[in-house]
Parts: C-alpha cells; sequence; structure tokens
C-alpha cells in the first residue's frame, strides 16, 4: 500500500484539557510491514504489549504468511473452515464490496497474486497465457459463502487474499482498542492505512496526514503530495506504481485484475479514499484503481459515504489530479 503520513503540525484551538494529557507511541512490525500508533491520554492505559496481542490474534486468522493461519486452512480445505470473529467481518466487507463495485474488488483473486509472484511463495518468472486462463475459473467471490459460523467454497482451489483490506482492518481493531480504554486523541497506522480521531495535545491541534507523491517518471522525487486534516475516520491509498514485478520485458504491478488475470491497466496512478473506519476505506480503494479514472468518478458520484483524491497519468505522460467535493474540504492549503 502506499503510505499515508502524519504530519507534526496542526492548528491550534483555545479549549484545554480538563486533565494533563501525555502522548504515548510506540511502533513495530507486523504483517509483513511497520505500524505505529500514537495516543494522547493522562496515563498509559494501552501498552505495546497489548497492541502485539492483538496483531497477533489478527495474524492468526487472515495473515497469509503464517503457516497455521485460518486463511490458510481455508485456502487448502476442499469445503471450508469454521471461521473466527475477524475472518468473518472481513470477508464479509469484501463479499459486499465485491457485489457494490461489480467485481472490481474480489478477495478470490489469490491464485492470481500468488502466480504473479505477490504471494508467500517465490516464482521464477511471469505465469503463461495458459496459467492464467486455467486459474481464472477459481476466481469469483460469488464462490465464497457465509453459512452461521463457517466460511464455505463452490469448490476445492478458490482461495482468498485479504491482504488489500486486513491492514485497513486491522487499524479499525487497534482503533477499538484505544476506544475501549476511553481514548479519544490517537492516530493509528498500520503500513500506511491510518484511522484518526481526536486532537494532539498539549494545544490542541488537529491531526494532519501527509499523502505521499508517487515515484515515477512523470512526477518529481517522492514527496508530500497533498496535506490534509480530520477530525475522525480512517484514510487509506492504494497505488501501482510502489509494488510490481519485471522479468526482462514484462512488469506487472501487484494489483491484479480478477476479470483478465493480468495487472489493471488504465490511467489511474493511486487512489486515496477517506471514509467512516479504514476497512472500508481500504476496500474500496483498491476497487478504484481497477475502474479507471472516469468510472471511479461516476462511481463516486453515487457514493456519498467516500470522499476520494485521485492521481491519474495524461495521455502526455503527465500526472494531474482529482478529489471529490468532500476530500477538497480536507485538503490544508499552505
Amino acid at each position: 500500500m502506499v503510505h499515508c503520513i502524519l504530519l507534526a503540525v496542526g492548528l491550534g484551538l483555545a479549549a484545554l484539557s480538563p486533565a494533563p494529557r501525555r502522548v504515548h507511541r510506540f511502533s513495530g512490525y507486523a504483517q509483513g510491514t511497520t505500524y505505529a500508533v500514537t495516543y494522547y491520554a493522562a496515563d498509559s492505559a494501552v501498552a505495546a504489549v497489548d497492541v502485539a496481542r492483538a496483531l497477533a490474534e489478527i495474524d492468526a486468522s487472515l495473515s497469509l504468511y503464517a503457516p497455521g493461519s485460518l486463511i490458510n486452512r481455508f485456502n487448502q480445505s476442499a469445503r471450508g473452515v469454521v471461521a473466527d470473529r475477524h475472518l468473518r467481518l472481513v470477508v464479509r466487507k469484501a463479499l459486499a464490496v465485491y457485489r457494490d463495485t461489480g467485481g472490481r474488488f474480489d478477495a478470490t483473486v489469490e491464485p492470481l497474486v500468488q502466480a504473479w509472484g505477490f504471494g508467500p511463495r517465490p516464482v521464477a518468472g511471469p505465469p503463461s497465457a495458459a496459467a492464467i486462463a486455467a486459474l481464472l475459473p477459481l476466481v469469483g467471490s460469488d464462490k465464497v459463502h457465509l453459512r452461521g459460523d463457517s466460511l464455505v467454497k463452490d469448490m476445492p482451489g478458490v482461495h482468498l487474499d485479504l491482504n488489500g483490506i486486513a491492514q485497513g482492518y486491522t487499524v479499525d481493531v487497534l482503533a477499538a482498542l484505544l476506544e475501549r480504554h476511553r481514548i479519544r486523541d490517537y492516530l493509528v497506522e498500520v503500513g500506511g492505512e491510518i484511522r484518526v480521531r481526536g486532537h494532539k495535545w498539549p494545544g490542541g491541534a488537529r491531526m494532519r496526514v501527509g499523502i505521499e507523491r508517487p515515484d515515477t517518471s512523470a512526477v518529481p522525487p517522492p514527496g508530500m503530495q497533498q496535506v490534509v486534516q480530520l477530525r475522525a475516520g480512517g484514510i487509506t491509498t492504494s497505488g501501482n506504481y510502489r509494488k510490481f514485478k519485471r522479468w526482462g520485458p514484462v512488469k506487472s504491478a501487484h494489483l491484479i485484475d480478477p476479470k483478465t488475470g493480468y495487472a489493471f491497466r488504465n490511467e489511474l496512478v493511486s487512489a486515496t479514499v477517506v471514509a467512516r473506519d479504514a476497512l472500508t476505506a481500504d476496500a474500496y480503494d483498491n476497487a478504484l484503481m481497477g475502474m479507471g479514472l472516469a468510472d471511479a468518478l461516476v462511481f463516486l458520484r453515487h457514493h456519498r459515504n467516500l470522499q476520494a483524491y485521485l492521481l491519474y497519468q495524461r495521455p502526455n505522460g503527465t500526472v494531474a489530479d482529482t478529489a471529490t467535493r468532500g476530500f477538497q474540504k480536507l485538503i490544508v492549503h499552505p
């Protein structure tokens, strides 16, 4: 995922905290990426060990890189597994977004992701056209069903890859952990996916998040493309320029079209989405990348619960941007 970055600046508020609040920070490595938790409270109600415990529980359910995880057991099964609350919740969201986006977001794309070398097992080269054609019948979230506590599949060989939304979900779980301890001012980040609420203390400045400038030949070196200021919610970014594979003349970005088996090819460079929670934002940023600019803008006009910032490449190679009206209101202008 493309990184969003917390900026240590903000607008001061006149209101004073009724009790002294100190900043508490800890960070680490999980889910193949980094995480960071920052919150403001009078005492350290949530410790690093609490976060580590929550991360380990999620990995045991959703990680393709944990051999005994629940999702790996589902993938290896012929019919399905009894799902825990993490797997049920994330799959339920994945199926809803699959239907809402006409299949642009499809968590059953795992066989294709693995074939292109973006899964946990190394590959020697790109898949052949015949190999892709053989895998396509296994792809389609209409082949996966939640039935009570069970997650079932229509046929063996149907696999799930929830990496496209697992980090957003993890952010929400950690935010809920803070909320249970009555912490109302925080920023949680996992792999660049962010959930924020409240203000920074002392001073009461609102949280600011920087959207990273893509590192492509058409734009300057990485830096801040935009800075936004949030009261509360999730903000995530998906892009097709950071993570890719190259085999001689063959280059593939990591966002694979579940309908064709090849990387999405359209003018979008990145999609940043703001939603009520990070899980929702994380699912739809991937879907928007698959739509292309025109379809993405139409989709956003009919989904007012989503605000988005899109970077796209013009025919002449230059990069331009556009944003929904709601997102424009979040941008901090110098």
